[in-house]
């Protein structure tokens, strides 16, 4: 198991998070240039959630960033009234997690989101004053901002908690994959797909399920004569419905098997019938499919360090320090290991800082880079991660094929990540089934 300093999963999941956030920060361009809603409008209840409302004024803020984003994208926008439900839809299923995430504990503080901004901001190549001043520019109020990125930080905490977390892939699954799923349902290839889901309740009637059925037919005859992505936003309820239904590159291990079947009959550009899962009714499209396979070649490097964190006792400058003073007593020839076992504050300390073989992205990038730069047996000077401060020291550098043990770990991670799309998918809509929902927007509501 590899030391504290290593990438998780769990900050991928944020990273990726965060820079889809920095884009979508970009959709608000030229805000100020489009007509405001109604003003008799504003204070109106349209949606009663639990013990919570949301009012037309923040209806008619979040169309308007839907509709900048659809625009942007090149996408045609559905009728007004068909995408104003769809936003309230995704607003009510947002405002349920909201709710349930208030309720069980999970909080993000003034600091950690702080951290979080600076973070976007450096994504986008700009100082957090530059940045608050390119979307205060653009005509988005930053207080508005921070507090929606505060809650997409919560929304993918609770996804992380009550689905991730809870998401386990035995040994035997992945042999299973490997030995007969990849080979017999072209595993090797990846799939680029759009869909569109129409949910069904968990315990829908026949009749329920009946006039979903009817919906899911309906989007699919609108595809003869509309674009995939405007049908999408028109009809699904997929969280990604409002972004044209695009669910991007997925292995076929990621599929599920309904969705390979279907898929791999498919020609890039083509759309498959109405299939039936538990979670509802869905319509995919072929949008490009790819192989993948062949040997890979990674350089492997073998190295150890000594980590000194800082925390409000520890100060940055003292934690920096600290390690000066004992990069001099490495450069007169003291222990490497002795020194990282006595002061290291790494897991690695009782192995003298051994990291072992370390393959590209495996570390955080900060530390990477100045490992990249190290000759062997090269001491670095004190380098700065999200972790603290470390000494660095590359002992051995080697290539290797890791084709077995890529398709192996690539086979974890997708399975687990097909898991976990279902799981959420499960878990969400028992959440939004359990949720009192009042709609008063309209009669047809």
């Amino acid at each position: 198991m590899k030391t504290a300093f290593l990438k998780s999963a769990n900050t991928a999941l944020l990273g990726t998070c965060l820079a889809l956030l920095a884009l979508g920060a970009h959709a608000a361009e030229s805000a100020t240039a489009q007509p405001s809603a109604p003003v008799q409008l504003v204070g109106r209840i349209v949606a009663v959630v639990n013990n919570d409302v949301i009012t037309q004024f923040e209806l008619n803020d979040r169309m308007h960033t839907i509709m900048q984003q659809l625009r942007k994208q090149g996408t045609q926008l559905p009728p007004q009234d068909v995408l104003e439900k769809q936003v309230l839809e995704r607003m009510i299923t947002d405002r349920v997690q909201l709710q349930f995430a208030r309720e069980t504990g999970i909080r993000i503080d003034d600091l950690q989101l702080d951290k979080t901004l600076q973070r976007i901001a450096q994504e986008n190549k700009l100082s957090p004053e530059a940045f608050r001043n390119s979307l205060e520019k653009d005509g988005v109020s930053f207080a508005r901002f921070r507090e929606e990125i505060r809650e997409e930080i919560i929304l993918g905490r609770l996804r992380e908690r009550e689905v991730e977390n809870r998401i386990t892939v035995s040994d035997g699954e992945v042999e299973n994959f490997l030995a007969s799923h990849a080979a017999q349902s072209g595993g090797e290839d990846d799939f680029n797909l759009a869909h569109i889901l129409i949910r069904v309740p968990e315990q829908a009637s026949p009749e329920q399920v009946q006039s979903k059925r009817a919906r899911a037919e309906k989007a699919l005859s609108e595809l003869t004569k509309a674009d995939f992505s405007q049908v999408a936003a028109s009809y699904s309820d997929a969280p990604d419905g409002l972004q044209g239904g695009v669910l991007g590159w997925r292995s076929a291990s990621r599929l599920p098997g309904l969705f390979l079947e279907a898929v791999s009959a498919l020609k890039p550009g083509q759309t498959s019938a109405v299939l039936r899962s538990p979670n509802g009714f869905h319509i995919l499209k072929l949008l490009d499919k790819r192989s993948k396979g062949g040997t890979m070649v990674v350089q492997k490097t073998h190295a150890r360090h000594i980590l000194i964190k800082n925390s409000e006792i520890v100060s940055e400058a003292d934690a920096k320090n600290r390690l000066l003073q004992l990069k001099e007593r490495l450069d007169n020839k003291a222990s490497f290991a002795e020194l990282a076992r006595l002061h290291s504050e790494d897991g690695s300390a009782s192995k003298g800082g051994d990291l072992g073989w370390l393959s590209p992205g495996e570390t955080v990038p900060e530390f990477e880079h100045a490992m990249d730069a190290l000759k062997l047996g090269e001491i670095s000077a004190p380098i700065k991660s999200p972790f603290g401060w470390h000494l660095i020291q590359v002992l051995e550098r080697r290539t290797e094929d890791i084709s077995k043990e890529r398709q192996t770990l690539m086979a974890r991670q997708e399975i687990r990540a097909r898991k976990a799309d279902e799981a959420y998918e499960s878990w969400l809509r028992q959440l939004r089934d359990q949720a009192f929902v009042e709609y008063r927007l309209e009669d047809k509501f």
